[in-house]
């Protein structure tokens, strides 16, 4: 009997207990697309480091072992999702990982969580990030903020980029590998912009309106949309519009119901209308 008669997508994060993010967020979106959601998690928390406290332990031991059962089973992934890595240790498994699994049906997207605002993230290492460079070109689609596409590129950061800068940006991440990127999250002003590239089209920017202040998870639901998208055959446009505007009717929810900054995005809500 096979276990391969339903799309699959296997997601590679951390998995956080409460706070909405990471696996926590990517399972019910990518589910809800009527898409099998398989988790390899690499660290669980119990809740995110946005609180004062939470517990915390690493699963990076455990992940070699956990994916040999998978070879064992003979699973087949129509899509890999891969999210935020703690260390060069866990970037190498996850190399691994796509030289195991990604085949020609197979479609990668790598999210290289690594900061945000011109920054690195506090736990995150200037080693650690040149390290992320070494997943890129397994990317069939890459989502990194503008901050994370100046750090693989080594491009000063700067949050006024203009069209003809993104592209260029774009065209070095492409050279790396991926055919298709979208630089997310990108603040005008009032608005937050997608700038989305596909090698030989004409780049598309699409805009939503910001609601409300940054939350956790946003990003996850994001690229878990654009990873269940793919592998349901839709074209990048159309996903980027369909997980940016999906995120701005969670997040207008979320405000009417005055959900806490660090408790995240309550897409739950919208859940039935994604």
């Amino acid at each position: 009997m096979s276990h391969n008669n339903q799309k699959k997508i296997a997601v590679i994060n951390d998995f956080c207990g409460f706070g909405r993010c990471s696996i926590a967020a990517s399972l019910p979106i990518i589910s809800a697309l009527k898409i099998q959601c398989c988790p390899l998690p690499t660290s669980i928390f119990s809740n995110h480091t946005g609180y004062d406290s939470f517990f915390y332990t690493d699963y990076t031991k455990h992940m070699d072992a956990y994916m040999d059962e998978w070879i064992k089973l003979g699973l087949r992934f129509n899509g890999i999702l891969t999210g935020f890595l703690g260390s060069t240790e866990q970037i190498h498994i996850v190399k691994r990982f796509l030289e195991q699994f990604k085949t020609e049906d197979t479609i990668a997207v790598v999210d290289p969580i690594m900061g945000d605002h011109g920054k690195l993230y506090p736990t995150y290492s200037s080693h650690l990030a040149e390290r992320m460079n070494l997943l890129v070109p397994y990317a069939d689609i890459l989502t990194p903020n503008l901050t994370e596409a100046c750090i693989l590129t080594e491009t000063d950061y700067r949050e006024d980029m203009d069209e003809s800068m993104l592209m260029e940006l774009c065209k070095k991440l492409s050279d790396m590998g991926p055919k298709k990127i979208v630089i997310s999250g990108i603040e005008r002003g009032d608005d937050l912009d997608n700038f989305v590239f596909e090698d030989g089209k004409p780049a598309v920017t699409i805009r939503e309106h910001k609601v409300g202040s940054c939350r956790a998870g946003t990003g996850d639901v994001f690229s878990s949309i654009i990873a269940a998208d793919a592998v349901n055959g839709l074209d990048l446009t159309s996903s980027v519009r369909h997980a940016s505007a999906f995120i701005a009717k969670a997040l207008r929810r979320t405000v009417e119901l005055g959900i806490p900054e660090d408790d995240g995005i309550c897409f739950e809500e919208c859940l039935l209308e994604i």
